[in-house]
C-alpha cells in the first residue's frame, strides 16, 4: 500500500486541488478494494501546521499530521498556491526543505498547476521537464532557468517528479498517477466515474496569447502595438524595420530579447489568436483566415496547428458557438 501525502502549504492554497485529488484517489481506492480486497493507497492530509488555515480566512484544513511528523511517504501531492508566488515561496521555506529531503530519500512528488513554483524552489527540478499553467510558464522559466518548462503539456513526468498544466488539469495527473500505481483499467474506471477526458494531453488549445509586455523597451512596445493593430495587413520584419527606422538585424535582436519571440513568431501568434476569436464567434474558418492576413489555406492551417495543437476545423468543432 502506497502512502500519499496531500500537502497543505502555508498561505493561499487551492482547496479544489486538495479536496478533488482526495476524492478521486479515494474512489479509486474503494474500487481497487472491491476487486482485490486490499487498499491501494493510504491517503493523508499533511500540513505545515495543525490546523492549516488559508490566509484569506476562507477555509481551514485539519491535517492529521504535520510535515514534522512525516519522515517517510511514497508520494507527495503539491496543490496550486495563489497570490504573489515569490511570497508563497518565502512562506513555505520549511515545506520546500521537507519536500527536497523526502525526494532525496526516494519519495515521488506531484505538483499541480502553479504548485510547480514551490517544487522548483527545492532545486530538484533543475535539468528536468515540468508542466505548469500556460499563463505562468514564462514566469516559471524566467525564475528558474535551469528547468525545461513544457508550456503545452497537460502532464509531465521526469525522474519521479510529476507535474500538470493549469487549473482542472490536475484531474488528468491524478488519473495518470492512478494508472501508475493501480493499472490502466482502474484509471479508466475512475476517469469514467468522474467524466475526465483521458485523451487530453495538450494545453496549447486552451492558451491565450497576450504578448510579453513587462519589459521596458519603449520602441519594441510600439512595434508590438503596431502588430496587434495591423496584423491583417501585409506585415513582415522588413516592413516593420522600415516603418520604425531601425535595421532589420537590430529589430530582430531587440525584439527577441524583449518578448522572447522573433518578429515573425509574434506576428503569427497575434494572427492565430485573432483567428481563434473569429472562429469562436461565427464558425467560419475561411473568413477568419482572410481577416487575419492569410490567403493560403495550407499555410494558415500549418501555423494554426503549430500554436494551437489542432487544426482550425478541429478548433471550430470544439469551441465555435455556431457548432455548439
Amino acid at each position: 500500500m502506497k502512502h500519499i501525502s496531500i500537502l497543505i502549504p502555508k498561505g493561499q492554497y487551492s482547496i479544489v486541488n486538495i479536496a478533488g485529488s482526495y476524492q478521486i484517489l479515494n474512489w479509486a481506492n474503494d474500487a481497487y478494494f472491491q476487486q482485490s480486497r486490499k487498499k491501494l493507497f493510504q491517503i493523508e492530509f499533511v500540513g505545515y501546521a495543525r490546523p492549516a488555515k488559508d490566509f484569506q480566512g476562507y477555509y481551514t484544513v485539519n491535517p492529521p499530521r504535520t510535515i514534522h511528523e512525516v519522515e517517510k511517504t511514497d508520494l507527495i501531492i503539491v496543490p496550486a498556491v495563489h497570490g504573489e508566488l515569490a511570497e508563497a515561496i518565502e512562506l513555505n521555506r520549511e515545506v520546500i526543505q521537507w519536500m527536497a529531503q523526502r525526494y532525496r530519500e526516494g519519495t515521488r512528488i506531484a505538483a499541480f498547476c502553479i504548485g510547480a513554483f514551490l517544487l522548483a524552489e527545492t532545486g530538484i527540478l533543475n535539468g528536468k521537464k515540468c508542466s505548469t499553467h500556460w499563463g505562468h510558464a514564462r514566469e516559471l522559466q524566467e525564475m528558474f532557468p535551469e528547468i525545461q518548462v513544457q508550456p503545452e503539456k497537460i502532464v509531465t513526468e521526469c525522474d519521479g517528479i510529476y507535474s500538470s498544466g493549469g487549473a482542472y488539469a490536475f484531474t488528468n495527473l491524478v488519473i495518470y498517477l492512478i494508472e501508475k500505481y493501480g493499472g490502466r483499467q482502474l484509471a479508466l474506471m475512475t476517469a469514467k466515474a468522474f467524466m475526465i477526458d483521458v485523451d487530453k494531453n495538450n494545453q496549447s488549445v486552451f492558451m491565450v496569447f497576450n504578448g510579453q509586455k513587462s519589459h521596458h523597451d519603449k520602441q519594441m512596445l510600439k512595434i508590438q502595438e503596431h502588430i496587434e493593430k495591423n496584423y491583417g495587413e501585409n506585415l513582415n520584419t522588413q516592413t516593420l524595420a522600415d516603418i520604425f527606422f531601425i535595421s532589420r538585424r537590430t529589430l530582430e535582436r531587440k525584439f527577441k530579447a524583449a518578448t522572447g519571440n522573433s518578429v515573425l513568431e509574434y506576428l503569427q501568434r497575434v494572427r492565430v489568436e485573432a483567428a481563434k476569436q473569429a472562429i469562436e464567434s461565427n464558425g467560419q474558418v475561411a473568413d477568419a483566415m482572410y481577416a487575419v492576413g492569410y490567403n493560403d489555406s495550407k499555410a494558415f492551417r500549418e501555423v494554426f496547428r503549430k500554436f494551437v495543437g489542432i487544426t482550425p476545423l478541429e478548433y471550430r468543432k470544439k469551441f465555435s458557438r455556431v457548432s455548439a
